[in-house]
């Protein structure tokens, strides 16, 4: 079974390739993208409750907000998998289930 990111990536590149876009695509316009794409996400749910946001449109603004944060991990040759299992792990020992479980403070403040 092929894995499912790699997957993911050889479409992105292929996508970019064929387009000759890898030009344009340097770490610092990718996070750029991405923050712009986060935004639109955002925008989905402004003024509005939670509920009122149209699922399509936030299902197509975080596609977008995925494929640039995995193009930018991809531009710095990092494992995504490895990438985000590390982070939680990080997490993990910041906010440990006896302090954080059911309260939304910040690591620093528990």
């Amino acid at each position: 079974m092929a894995d499912p990111i790699q997957e993911v990536l050889l479409a992105l590149r292929q996508f970019r390739d064929e387009r000759d876009w890898a030009q344009f695509h340097n770490a610092k316009d990718l996070a750029l993208a991405l923050g712009v794409e986060a935004g639109e996400l955002n925008e989905q749910f402004l003024w509005k409750v939670a509920t009122e946001a149209n699922p399509e449109r936030v299902r197509d603004e975080l596609a977008d907000v995925l494929l640039y944060a995995f193009q930018l991990a991809d531009h710095y040759g990092w494992n995504i998998r490895q990438l985000m299992l590390e982070k939680m792990a990080r997490n993990a020992e910041k906010y440990p289930v006896s302090k954080a479980r059911g309260n939304a403070t910040k690591y620093d403040a528990l």
